[in-house]
């Protein structure tokens, strides 16, 4: 027989070869995107100028979600389907193939190039198993080295001769080096995270995750698919995401926008309760229990008791005639009204129009025809107006909660059977204030004026809040938050072992049931894919001390990463340490109680290091992070340096919180870690007993 040519697509570089041209074709198809978008032109379609601003900004809005970034893959995974999806499975029937990727791309056609990863279509990519295939033929995940796509790796589903392996280019994604902010997991998503991001908007979820287990990135990957499949109805409603601190919002900030979503706003607690200026702290007690949720029946009932039973009629003059709405009607008025329990605020706005309704019920009985007109009128009389004023007074929030942290028999009138004598004393403040603007509020008194406000005037509700970090709340936060998003639903992140505040919620059921949504589902993520092996074997010696019964987290991670405990002789060889992980590529954070802060950074200094605050973007010239413990929280870095742990502990009000604090500090690492100290470790790290 004759030789025949050997077919250019049996080379194995082939499949990459064609793989790079799709990749290629579908960034200019995203360019072309882009043009068309930015092409459009409005002036004969916009009515007004109003309507001419709202496309304006709409269109610069699609414009920068097509931004094409180039460090970023456009796609990262593909499905070779068995039959086409929604079809009938007969034999014969074509399969399609799709590559998976952040956003939709199409060509000239509108035939897709890249199929968002929220899709249905793409579901398969997350969850597609050797045991459940899900009809997909090939699944195919590729590697890329600063945005060139360079290798691709296949698993063959429904192939039953080929054993299930783990995926290494799985694995290379997941503990990748990493320099800047938090990056998305889109290709790295594992079954358990994607039932949760992709749970419907209706239900509340609380996912309770240990170090490293993805919940803050399964929470905002959740709410990105939410917008993608519920756009118009969160369009109206609102999306925000709720962190502790300025610096980890800064840290995740760059997530959303990587995926397409650029409309989800982001708050702390403080900003979204921030009606007083926040000047001063509390001591840990007073905290506690201005945090206390029995502190908002007190609020209630200070308020409410403002309202007086009326003992004179009112009396309206019109023209020649006077109608006299006499003391008990009025008092029924007020009554109905305080039985309804509407918003302090809405019913002081309904009393004047109940007044009036009275009053218009004469004028008919009296042969006359008056209209709403004459009700409005009414209802705007000096007398009624003086009426309403002296039963149902106006009500300030934070002139109410002054009240009550100042006067002490204003407090105990209104927190008799609530909150003991001693409880009442705790909160009091020591020295009497005489107006809001000097006052020395703290976080927890502006929280108390949330709820004030809230009394009187209902919160304007989102359709989805994400509450991360959400174990440090205190129950009067929770109801915070829970104000925002009484008509819409949650996504509630926290491990419970990581509380470090005084008030820490004790179980998450707790915690939804202030949150208004005791309907919630908790799940819990046990897999921990960024921290190695031997860092959380070592932190989870804290776990029977901090945390009684949670399960540790269980590293999936092939590489153990590098682990040392190192006895130093002082802040040199701390420094000396930063020095040798800073040979490695990656980020390095230098974890330190606070108190110690200034002295290492005097230093790093004196050693010409130079280094970041947290929450500031590393760069390829500083990579290194000095980071307060109580900062710590949230934030991730390749290698970390842990300086003095008992100082750490040390540095809490008790010794629990102090645990909890070095937890968190301990498992911040994602490649290596090693711990300095020059006096004893805690024993709870050492094999001493609970304490």
């Amino acid at each position: 027989m004759p030789a025949t040519a050997p077919d250019p697509l049996d080379d194995p570089r082939a499949p990459l070869t064609r793989e790079r041209t799709h990749l290629a074709d579908s960034r200019a198809a995203l360019r072309a995107m882009r043009e068309d978008v930015e092409a459009l032109d409005i002036k004969d379609v916009a009515a007004n100028w109003v309507n001419a601003q709202v496309l304006t900004r709409q269109i610069d809005e699609r414009i920068k979600a097509l931004a094409d970034l180039s460090d970023t893959p456009l796609f990262f995974g593909r499905l070779d389907y068995l039959h086409a999806p929604g079809a009938e499975q007969a034999e014969g029937a074509d399969g399609e193939r799709f590559y998976i990727g952040r956003r939709h791309v199409h060509d000239a056609d509108g035939d897709p190039m890249v199929i968002d990863w929220r899709a249905p279509v793409s579901q398969p990519f997350y969850r597609a198993s050797k045991k459940d295939p899900m009809d997909v033929g090939l699944r195919r995940r590729f590697g890329y080295t600063g945005g060139e796509l360079t290798a691709y790796e296949d698993e063959h589903l429904s192939d039953p001769s080929e054993t299930a392996a783990t995926s290494k280019l799985l694995q290379q994604e997941i503990e990748r080096p990493r320099v800047g902010p938090m990056r998305d997991i889109v290709a790295t998503i594992q079954p358990e995270q994607d039932e949760i991001v992709r749970s419907g908007l209706g239900g509340t979820v609380c996912v309770q995750g240990g170090p490293g287990t993805g919940k803050t990135a399964v929470g905002l990957h959740r709410v990105a698919y939410l917008l993608y499949a519920h756009r118009e109805r969160l369009a109206r409603t609102g999306t925000l995401v709720i962190g502790p601190n300025r610096s980890f919002l800064h840290y995740i900030e760059q997530v959303l926008p990587a995926l397409g979503e650029l409309s989800v706003q982001q708050a702390t607690v403080d900003d979204l309760v921030a009606q007083v200026e926040v000047r001063g702290t509390d001591e840990a007690r007073a905290a506690v229990l201005k945090g206390d949720a029995r502190m908002a029946e007190v609020l209630r009932r200070a308020l409410y008791a403002q309202v007086t039973m009326p003992t004179e009629p009112v009396v309206v003059v019109r023209g020649s005639r006077r109608w006299r709405v006499p003391a008990y009607e009025l008092e029924e008025i007020v009554r109905e009204l305080l039985g309804r329990e509407i918003r302090y605020g809405a019913a002081r706005e309904a009393l004047p129009q109940r007044i009036a309704h009275a009053v218009l019920v004469q004028m008919e009985r009296a042969g006359e025809a008056p209209d709403d007109r004459v009700q409005d009128a009414v209802a705007r009389n000096s007398a009624v107006k003086a009426a309403v004023k002296a039963v149902w007074p106006p009500a300030d929030p934070a002139k109410l909660v002054l009240r009550l942290l100042s006067d002490g028999e204003f407090l105990a009138e209104h927190a008799a059977g609530i909150l003991d004598e001693d409880e009442q004393k705790a909160v009091l403040w020591a020295r009497p204030v005489r107006s809001v603007k000097s006052a020395t509020w703290s976080s927890a008194d502006a929280v108390l004026i949330d709820e004030a406000a809230d009394l009187i005037q209902r919160t304007h509700s989102l359709g989805h809040v994400v509450l991360d970090e959400a174990q440090d709340l205190s129950p009067m936060q929770y109801r915070a938050v829970g104000r925002r998003c009484t008509t819409g639903s949650a996504t509630v992140l926290g491990d419970l072992a990581q509380g470090t505040t005084p008030w820490a919620t004790r179980s998450w059921d707790e915690a939804l049931a202030h949150l208004g949504k005791s309907e919630g589902v908790i799940e819990e993520l046990t897999a921990g894919f960024r921290v190695p092996t031997d860092v959380i074997t070592y932190a989870s010696r804290l776990l029977p001390h901090i945390a009684p019964g949670l399960t540790p987290v269980a590293s999936v991670r092939e590489n153990p990463g590098f682990f040392e405990v190192r006895a130093v002789e002082g802040v040199a060889d701390v420094v000396g340490a930063c020095e040798e992980l800073l040979r490695h590529e990656g980020s390095t954070g230098l974890i330190a109680a606070d108190a110690r802060v200034p002295a290492l950074a005097e230093a790093l200094t004196a050693a010409g290091i130079g280094f970041l605050a947290p929450g500031e973007e590393t760069t390829e010239e500083t990579r290194l992070t000095l980071v307060p413990a109580s900062l710590a929280k949230g934030l991730e870095y390749d290698y970390v340096v842990l300086d003095e742990p008992r100082a750490v502990v040390d540095g809490e009000p008790d010794e629990r919180t102090g645990l909890r604090r070095l937890y968190v500090a301990l498992t911040r690492a994602v490649s290596g870690l090693i711990v300095a100290h020059t006096g004893p470790l805690p024993e709870q790290l050492t094999g001493g007993t609970a304490g």
